[in-house]
């Protein structure tokens, strides 16, 4: 996965835009996999041996219906995922060439097959690293395994290639050969070291995220959604961020998750399939598979766990999680509290330390608030229970029964006071201390 897609659907997403007449995905190992993510549109065609790219793109052409030896035919990479439409489309463009190829010019060009050029500069060849001579490997101008055929010319060649080389496998650089030996024009496309960037190992899949996900946000920039700093914003390319939307640092947006106009995310937030509403506000906190109302208040340090729905005007706090719970319209829960398998009514509020005890070790029961209660600090709400509207429970109580309309519920132990008990109590720990 980069930037929130896997490697392939970048590639298939760059494609996309061409409409090719149709799309194959040749698949080997972890076929099932790879196969479950292919688009309705995308033929898999399994390759049960692993004997080399040419025979793999012998698999893909026999698989595509109704094809014709004036069609092109597009071989890519699936762990390619910075290949761009417009280098797709300028490969594809043949026009009097047989095959076009992709090439690139590295610095260190080592494990790359290198782009042999005859006197006029025309390609006469594509050796792989193995493969090379002591000359060869200065080349620095590589082969990024990225192609364009005439139908009729690749199914032909590919006919004719052969596995006697290093690694006995069936190249398919070996069709350029073939062609160029015959006098057939090969064009070729320069593309940028990081447009053809493979994806072998973490650092390489790590640097190509970050090229995504700043492709990402550019494009939600344009679109009109303010990004205080983009390096350290990471917003999955399937998130919907609305125009008027403002991201501060250090956000993460993952998955199914929409933010609408004029909300205010972070500093420090993580947003998974979750919905954040218009001119919401959420700061340093924790969503995931919840509803955030419009004008709603998170944070600083809230935990919205999946099932939460907060409605218009409410306010979850600091240090305040909550799980399968609704706060509804105006209702408030400040700080310091836990709230779950809930419904809160509108306009109550809650005070810091309050819970619901929802679990009693085998089950979850519900908690109720009606409208505009309040119900006081360090309150433990023991589900299951019921407060009414307007209903008001004392600080520190511990609420076991329902509590009607417009009622006071308090539930504490008579309070004792022992004159004189610090004095009582040093002395005590003076004699322990000189015992010790």
């Amino acid at each position: 996965m980069a930037a929130g897609k896997p490697l392939l659907g970048w590639v298939l997403d760059a494609v996309s835009p061409i409409k090719p007449k149709s799309t194959v995905v040749v698949v080997g190992h972890g076929a099932a996999e790879v196969v479950s993510f292919l688009p309705e549109y995308a033929i898999a065609a399994t390759q049960a041996e692993q004997l080399g790219t040419g025979h793999a793109t012998r698999i893909g052409v026999d698989s595509i219906e109704g094809l014709v030896d004036t069609d092109t035919v597009v071989v890519l990479y699936g762990d390619m995922p910075l290949l761009t439409t417009n280098l797709i489309g300028d490969l594809a463009n043949l026009d009097e060439a047989e095959a076009s190829m992709v090439t690139a010019k590295f610095a260190n060009p080592s494990g790359y097959g290198r782009v042999v050029r005859d006197p006029s500069g025309s390609v006469s060849a594509i050796v792989e690293d193995r493969d090379c001579t002591e000359e060869q490997l200065l080349i620095t101008e590589i082969n990024a395994g990225v192609y364009a055929f005439r139908a009729g010319s690749l199914v032909k060649a590919l006919s004719n290639i052969t596995n006697q080389n290093a690694q006995g496998e069936y190249y398919l650089t070996d069709v350029v050969g073939i062609l160029t030996a015959r006098g057939d024009k090969l064009d070729s496309v320069l593309a940028t070291e990081q447009e053809v960037m493979g994806i072998n190992s973490q650092d390489q899949l790590t640097e190509a995220a970050r090229v995504l996900q700043l492709r990402t946000n550019k494009g939600l920039m344009e679109s009109g959604v303010r990004i205080v700093d983009p390096s350290t914003t990471y917003i999955d390319e399937g998130v919907d961020v609305a125009p008027g939307a403002l991201i501060y640092p250090g956000v993460h947006l993952e998955g199914t998750t929409a933010v609408s106009a004029g909300a205010r995310i972070g500093p420090d937030v993580f947003v998974l399939d979750s919905n954040i509403g218009e001119n919401a506000t959420v700061m340093y906190s924790v969503i995931r598979g919840s509803e955030v109302g419009d004008e709603c208040e998170v944070g600083p340090y809230a935990s919205l766990r999946p099932g939460t729905i907060l409605e218009r005007g409410s306010k979850v706090g600091t240090f305040v999680e909550t799980k399968n719970t609704t706060i509804s319209e105006g209702a408030k829960a400040p700080h310091l509290s836990y709230l779950g398998d809930a419904i809160v009514g509108a306009r109550a509020n809650i005070g810091a330390g309050t819970i619901t005890c929802n679990y009693d070790g085998y089950g979850k029961y519900p908690t109720e608030i009606g409208e505009e209660a309040f119900i006081g600090s360090a309150t433990m709400l023991v589900a299951p229970v019921s407060i009414g509207d307007k209903a008001v429970t004392g600080a520190g109580s511990v609420i076991t029964k329902d509590v009607e309309d417009g009622a006071l519920a308090v539930e504490r132990g008579e309070q004792r006071v022992i004159p004189g008990y610090a004095q009582r109590r040093e002395t005590r720990q003076a004699a322990t201390d000189s015992e010790d």
